[in-house]
């Protein structure tokens, strides 16, 4: 086969690339913030429910492989989604995939601020956390509206910033673990289960973005699996040993540290300065990750208006003298700064997870639907025993949607009859002013 496909983009990405590329974007700023409630609820047992959603995230990365390589237009999930089911199914994905990230980065910026807090307690007064919320995002915002390389720069730090502390202290924490604070004193409900799984889910999320590389991974039938497991199992056994380590160190005190747990696991294993050096590493990676989604979301947004995936033309526009898409870049940070003021972490993750979980839901059908009405070409990926891992995918993010509480339900529900009103209203103007103009 030829190195060159369609694009003219040469396959040089190989397993450990990719792998690589994989596990840079799953792993964000959430792992500094969830352990300690994940140990509030579940307790010593917290490691089940990091195999559960690392099993979901390998089983939905697996359907994006397949889906993107049947689908090889721009758009990720949601032009899988509209290609398998429709604009209208397109729409919904398209606008869940920016309420995903802008909840995201709204619970993100809670706990940067709350981070703050604890070096800087001024900032624990409401007005004065509101005011470091409006220059975070207005700061972030005027960066990238005056050019992407302003942006950009800020992006390339974050990688190092986030791992490298992460691994020392798994590295030396095992010297001050008590194994005692491992034994499972009592199995968790099925309820906690479920509610750790929809929360913790926000540390897993965003893998997919890691396929997008496709036309330049060497054979992507079968790297592209090898890299998934490589990649899903780094994620997984970091994840878990940060969750031993944390939960063996602090005992049932790890849920009284949850604005930066894993600095408190630092202070007990290397004093003072690994405290000093874990909430600055945190607080690099959290405005690391604001930098980079408030560099690339509104892109995406600015995508979606041109390509009239969304009704609003005006969110196209691009500024006269800076070259940026700078309605999409205020929009999306002035959303982010609302959400955050309004909300903490703990709220603000699981909407973010539950949208998310919507996207990926709409992606797992539509491997089913697209086997059916599209013919496979030479190269296109296929996850092997049928249809399985799709149906068990979309079935277990059923099960997580099934553990939002019954306010986030209601609050759901409403906004997809918002959704679907606001989209059909709108394809009813536009054909009426198509057949006027005619």
């Amino acid at each position: 086969m030829s190195e060159l496909k369609e694009s003219g983009l040469k396959r040089e990405i190989g397993v450990w690339g990719l792998s690589a590329n994989i596990v840079n974007i799953i792993v964000g700023a959430g792992i500094f913030v969830l352990p300690a409630i994940i140990s509030e609820i579940m307790g010593s047992s917290g490691i089940i429910v990091y195999l559960f959603c690392g099993f979901l995230i390998a089983l939905v990365m697996l359907c994006f492989a397949e889906a993107g390589s049947k689908v090889t237009r721009s758009g990720g999930g949601y032009a899988y989604v509209e290609t398998a089911f429709g604009p209208y199914s397109g729409f919904l994905a398209a606008i869940f995939l920016v309420t995903g990230s802008v909840f995201s980065d709204a619970a993100v910026a809670n706990a940067l601020v709350e981070l703050i807090g604890l070096a800087f307690p001024v900032f624990t007064d409401p007005v004065n956390r509101f005011l470091l919320l409006f220059v975070l995002f207005s700061g972030l915002a005027f960066l990238n509206v005056i050019g992407v390389k302003q942006g950009i720069g800020l992006v390339k730090i974050n990688t190092v910033a986030k791992l490298t502390p992460i691994l020392l202290l798994i590295f030396f924490g095992w010297k001050d673990v008590s194994f005692s604070n491992l034994y499972w004193e009592a199995a968790p409900t099925f309820d906690q289960f479920g509610q750790a799984c929809l929360i913790l889910f926000f540390a897993f999320q965003g893998g997919d973005a890691g396929l997008s590389v496709g036309d330049e991974i060497k054979n992507p039938q079968k790297t592209v699996p090898k890299a998934i497991f490589i990649g899903i199992l780094f994620v997984l056994i970091l994840y878990v040993l940060i969750q031993t380590v944390a939960q063996g160190v602090m005992g049932g005190q790890l849920p009284d540290f949850k604005e930066a747990p894993l600095a408190a696991v630092a202070d007990v294993v290397f004093g003072p300065i690994g405290y000093t050096v874990l909430l600055v590493g945190a607080g690099v990676s959290m405005f690391g990750m604001l930098s980079g989604e408030i560099l690339n979301m509104p892109r995406v947004i600015f995508g979606f208006a041109s390509d009239r995936i969304i009704p609003v033309d005006k969110l196209a526009a691009i500024h006269p003298r800076f070259k940026t898409p700078y309605l999409a870049i205020l929009l999306y940070a002035g959303l982010g700064f609302i959400l955050a003021a309004l909300g903490g972490f703990r709220q603000l993750a699981v909407i973010a997870s539950a949208s998310m979980l919507l996207v990926y839901f709409g992606v797992s059908l539509s491997v089913i639907w697209l086997r059916k009405t599209q013919k496979s070409k030479q190269g296109d990926f296929k996850i092997p025993f049928g249809y399985t891992v799709p149906l068990l995918s979309a079935g277990i993010i059923l099960f997580f949607l099934s553990n939002l509480t019954g306010y986030e339900k209601t609050g759901l529900t409403i906004f997809f009859v918002a959704l679907t009103i606001i989209y059909f209203m709108v394809k009813s103007i536009r054909k009426k002013n198509k057949i006027m103009t005619k």
